[in-house]
């Protein structure tokens, strides 16, 4: 075991849990064990892909039914702690999921950094986050090793990883089925990853547009991102200004809002993040020389100073300049109530409903004009469409169905049904999915639980 794993795991094994979890030893002798270090001398140490060889003959465990709780495994990306100080989308993401399933009477194991606080059951080989632009590949095989080592121990129903190293790892590992969110674009550099693996693990998409680029991959379905939209105040939008909120980066359009906004003769505020070398080289250059009179820089902000903007502002400007795959920022600008102003890419003509919830805008112009009219746009509908398409109620169910789906192949009890975000639920199999896709069913693919030697990872319980 590494020396991060061990800050995780805590010094003592007898204890059962490390002391820094904040949780007496007393208390986490009666939770979840935590992950030991090497085996002992005489005990089986044998990789897991050997012992999944070896157990192939082992009984298969019959597939939860529909109605049963699933234990479920989430494993996070090692860059930033669940959920994160102040951006960070993925992590917000997971953070809302893992609370959700909970929430809905599953048990939920997250394989995360050691200072996450999501208050469900969670495991770390990194004590603490490595940090955006700071690590490399070995830090995220590291966190996926030992993940899927401690999920084994678990014995969880289902895996859901969120990194890129994952999937290739889990492929052809045996254990539990696992399903993979794909957070950034298919690209040419992920689709040959994607298309490696796509006949053991599912690919969940985040939105259609997204899906439509993926090469003809196999899918195992579409879910839009959610929130809690019932713990987002509603603002009356009383600020005079619109907001751009993201990070700093020429793909967000920044300069684009600014010229925009200003020519609606609007306010603009800007709430960027912008802690990468990179991130304050482009603000130095192209942005800091625009700055001043009616628009201003605010920083990077946290959850409350994010949704007081959010609620304050006329609308939300989010003029971005690639094919975003899903803007989190779209979701909580309509929980919070306010129209957004957003360029026709990626899959912005998706969330945002024109002429109703907003407008996607295809050039200066439109942008100009739309800001100038967003104070026809009805705030309470905006609400009314985030509760309900962006709820985390929903983004658990359609998650709920996808992992029952994934037991079911790999039980090889078929379902007749794939999974996907709105109108495109619930479609048979056999159909012909478009250039729209929703979802496409995984094909049927045994696999064995096996028992591995696992540990490294430290381990908390709920709170």
């Amino acid at each position: 075991m590494s020396s991060s794993a061990g800050a995780g795991a805590g010094a003592g094994a007898g204890a059962g849990m490390s002391s820094s979890a904040g949780v007496g030893a007393g208390t986490g002798a009666q939770m979840a064990p935590q992950a030991g270090g090497p085996p002992a001398a005489g005990m089986d140490a044998d990789p897991p892909r050997a012992a999944a060889r070896r157990g192939h003959h082992r009984k298969r465990t019959p597939a939860p039914l529909a109605e049963d709780p699933l234990t479920i495994g989430i494993v996070a990306p090692p860059w930033l702690p669940v959920p994160p100080p102040a951006y960070g989308g993925t992590e917000s993401v997971l953070d809302v999921l893992a609370r959700g399933l909970v929430a809905a009477g599953h048990r939920v194991v997250l394989f995360a950094s050691g200072d996450s606080t999501c208050p469900v059951e969670r495991r770390w080989f990194h004590p603490v986050a490595v940090g955006v632009g700071r690590g490399g590949v070995v830090d995220e095989v590291c966190q996926v090793v030992e993940a899927y080592r401690a999920l084994r121990e678990v014995g969880v129903d289902v895996v859901h990883d969120h990194t890129v190293a994952g999937p290739l790892y889990a492929y052809g590992l045996g254990g539990p089925p696992v399903v993979t969110t794909n957070h950034g674009p298919f690209g040419p550099e992920l689709v040959p990853i994607y298309r490696a693996v796509a006949d053991q693990i599912g690919i969940i998409a985040i939105s259609h547009h997204q899906a439509s680029t993926a090469g003809g991959l196999r899918l195992a379905g579409v879910v839009h991102h959610g929130l809690d939209v019932e713990r987002v105040p509603v603002g009356a939008g009383r600020g005079g200004y619109a907001l751009f909120l993201g990070r700093m980066h020429p793909d967000k359009g920044i300069d684009v809002a600014i010229g925009a906004a200003r020519a609606a003769g609007m306010p603009l505020r800007i709430a960027a993040k912008m802690s990468e070398p990179a991130e304050r080289r482009y603000f130095d250059d192209a942005i800091a020389p625009l700055l001043g009179g009616d628009v201003t820089f605010v920083g990077e902000v946290d959850w409350a100073a994010k949704v007081a903007l959010l609620g304050d502002a006329c609308c939300l400007l989010n003029p971005v300049q690639w094919d975003e795959p899903f803007g989190m920022v779209v979701a909580e600008a309509l929980a919070c109530g306010t129209p957004v102003v957003a360029s026709d890419r990626g899959s912005l003509p998706e969330l945002v409903d024109h002429g109703r919830t907003g407008f996607v805008c295809p050039d200066h112009d439109a942008l100009v004009a739309a800001v100038r009219r967003v104070g026809s746009i009805d705030r309470a509908q905006c609400r009314r469409d985030a509760e309900q398409r962006y709820s985390s109620r929903r983004m658990v169910e359609e998650h709920v169905r996808i992992y029952r789906r994934s037991i079911q192949d790999a039980t090889g009890l078929r379902s007749d049904l794939i999974v996907g975000t709105g109108d495109w639920a619930r479609r048979p199999v056999a159909e012909p999915v478009g250039q729209r896709a929703g979802a496409l069913a995984l094909r049927g693919h045994q696999r064995e639980v096996s028992a591995a030697a696992v540990g490294g990872a430290g381990v908390v319980a709920p709170s």
